[in-house]
């Protein structure tokens, strides 16, 4: 009988979910159906289609080039020769992960459905034609002859293997091993399985990884004793990473051995469902390894580049993630940078550099971005050289703070590409190079509204009175608490310290030196000028009472409506009308929304509540009514 699609490959495979080895699996040939991208570079999704059943499946990155070639397209045929059937995170079910394939068939002219008849199972199209292809094939050891391929009436003759893959796999593997090395020879048997295919409940499994972040090793001390533990994140080709954590006689075994920048192979660890709090990468599952576990550096190949992957937030979309446990990515266009600052950490008085970067992207939002230690003095000294030609910047793993509303600083294990060689970095470049260069870009921080990943949440959630906070002092006890709230500006201290004078370079606080001009502690230097910045306190009022809140500069010129420097101008100026006082005078009794932090602060041996505003918006009439509506909609009569 001429050979076909494999009859029930589907079944098969679902019969043998993770073949021990390649050598295990019977012949494999399906259909390709809806073949596409899955967004992420060099990776394809399909559907397996054996006439009778589907399975959809992923092939694998090495195989990019046959797809953009037409080697492998849709409706094509495709020999599998190796997979693992599996889990695949956020899919409801299994799929078929295509480790090792090739090209049997171009596209046919339409899918295929099957049909037993007396010689067997063959492959049926739905519509006849006859379409004969001339090859050479093996007759039981006799010479060659060429046989047609046809598709012949309804029925579908595929092409056989080439001649080399007659072989016994004994004689393949011999052949292969002639005169190599024999550390490349346990490469070559190694069955290496990709990231995205490892679930709890695999059996044995063999990773090929490079060491992307290392951590340092710490000491613990539980109701079960001491011990220590170190983790480290592990990607692998595709760019797929995972964390693995070594806890006591694992971590002093391989602590050492494992080196950043280096690859190997790893196998016998277990894994398990991530803890959220404590994961640092973008992965369902992380990796536990102890002392049996086997990890091998690998020398005699070649070793690899991962690809480096992003989960990319835009900038107006940071607000739901302030205080926020998960990290982000950011990419962005450099609008300025600052000069080294040193900054004095609190816990043991230790001088660490810093550096502020300003980036924006086509929401037209911008973010300050904190850089610190070797960042702040290597790339942020490259990213100030060419300041001047807005760079692009792709930053992963930053943690997303609640300075001057939003803001973002860099850790340890965070990195900085400039101008990346990657889609989103060049869509940008093309933006701000067409419209967003003249395009006047606003701070996040000041953004009133927060979004939320899976929509926009507004003002109008966490809504709360004024009473709620005054009347639980515990409120920020632990960490800053957040909330919405409705108010008046009732009243603003006229004769209060309402701004600063700050450096009009980095924002802080200067001093007026000695001859002439202002230093600022934080850039080193002497500049003639300087600029003011509101610091004020202001009394809100709502049904329920009133509290004294705090204001920094964005939120401060929002409910003034004018900046630091002209509200002083107005106060210098010695006139019947009093400027100064009717500006102040004009802004009280003007309902505003607010976003505000509550924490708890002590001031000479007194713990007292810190109510500081991070966003300010005016009221929407129409959303305000739509609120209360909804309100009232919940009150059971």
């Amino acid at each position: 009988m001429a050979k076909t699609v494999t009859p029930d490959a589907i079944s098969i495979i679902r019969s043998n979910p993770t073949p021990d080895s390649s050598g295990d699996i019977p012949e494999l040939v399906v259909q390709v159906l809806d073949l596409k991208s899955t967004g992420n570079r060099n990776r394809f999704m399909f559907t397996a289609n054996d006439g009778k059943m589907k399975l959809k499946g992923i092939l694998p990155a090495t195989i990019e080039f046959e797809v953009i070639s037409g080697n492998i397209q849709n409706l094509g045929l495709l020999r599998i020769l190796d997979y693992t059937l599996n889990d695949i995170p956020n899919k409801s079910e299994k799929y078929l992960v295509v480790l090792k394939c090739e090209a049997v068939s171009p596209s046919l002219e339409m899918e295929i459905t099957s049909e037993t008849n007396e010689d067997g199972v063959h492959m049926k199209k739905r519509q006849k034609t006859v379409i004969g292809v001339m090859v050479k094939t093996e007759m039981d050891g006799e010479e060659e002859a060429e046989t047609p391929i046809k598709r012949e009436g309804d029925s579908i003759l595929l092409k056989p293997k080439q001649e080399v893959l007659t072989k016994s796999a004994v004689q393949i593997m011999h052949e292969q091993h002639k005169n190599v090395a024999p550390a490349a020879r346990l490469a070559m048997t190694r069955r290496v399985h990709p990231l995205v295919s490892l679930n709890p409940y695999q059996g044995n499994w063999t990773i090929k990884v490079q060491v992307t972040n290392k951590g340092g090793m710490r000491t613990y001390k539980n109701a079960r004793g001491e011990g220590c533990v170190f983790n480290v994140e592990l990607t692998d080709e595709e760019g797929t990473q995972i964390q693995a954590t070594m806890f006591n006689e694992a971590a002093k075994k391989f602590y050492d051995k494992l080196e950043m920048g280096k690859v190997y192979y790893i196998s016998k660890g277990t894994l398990k469902v991530a803890n959220k709090q404590f994961k640092t990468v973008q992965n369902d599952y992380e990796m536990t390894l102890n002392e049996y576990s086997e990890v091998e550096e690998v020398k005699s190949e070649d070793t690899f580049i991962p690809e480096m992957k992003f989960n990319f937030v835009p900038i107006d979309m940071l607000g739901s993630y302030v205080n926020g446990k998960d990290l982000i990515d950011i990419v962005g266009v450099v609008q300025s940078v600052s000069p080294t600052m040193s900054i004095r950490r609190k816990s043991n008085n230790e001088m660490l550099p810093k550096r502020d970067i300003t980036i924006v992207d086509a929401t037209k939002k911008s973010v300050v971005v904190s850089l610190w230690n070797d960042l702040a003095t290597g790339v942020g000294q490259d990213l100030l050289d060419i300041a001047d030609k807005s760079p692009t910047v792709a930053i992963k793993s930053l943690k997303v703070g609640d300075f001057q509303g939003v803001s973002l600083s860099a850790l340890s294990r965070s990195l900085v590409l400039v101008n990346p060689d990657i889609i989103e970095a060049k869509n940008l470049r093309s933006w701000f190079d067409s419209e967003g260069k003249g395009t006047a870009m606003e701070s996040v921080g000041s953004d009133a509204v927060s979004s939320a990943r899976g929509g926009a949440r507004s003002m109008y959630s966490d809504r709360i009175s004024i009473s709620h906070i005054t009347s639980n002092p515990s409120l920020g006890e632990e960490k800053p608490a957040y909330f919405n709230i409705r108010a008046y500006v009732s009243f603003i201290k006229p004769d209060q310290p309402m701004w600063y004078r700050a450096c009009k370079t980095c924002n802080k606080k200067v001093t007026e030196a000695i001859g002439s001009g202002f230093w600022c502690e934080g850039c080193q230097k002497n500049d003639e000028s300087c600029s003011l910045r509101y610091i004020m306190a202001l009394k809100a009022t709502d049904a329920s009472g009133d509290a004294w809140l705090s204001t920094f500069n964005d939120e401060a010129e929002n409910i003034i409506g004018c900046s630091a420097d002209e509200l002083d101008e107005l106060r210098s100026q010695d006139s019947e009308d009093n400027g100064y006082q009717l500006k102040l005078k004009q802004v009280t009794w003007v309902p505003h929304l607010f976003r505000v932090s509550v924490a708890l602060q002590e001031f000479n041996n007194e713990r007292k509540q810190r109510i500081t505003v991070r966003a300010v918006a005016p009221v929407d009439y129409a959303a305000e009514s739509r609120f209360l509506l909804e309100e009232i909609s919940k009150i059971k009569v």
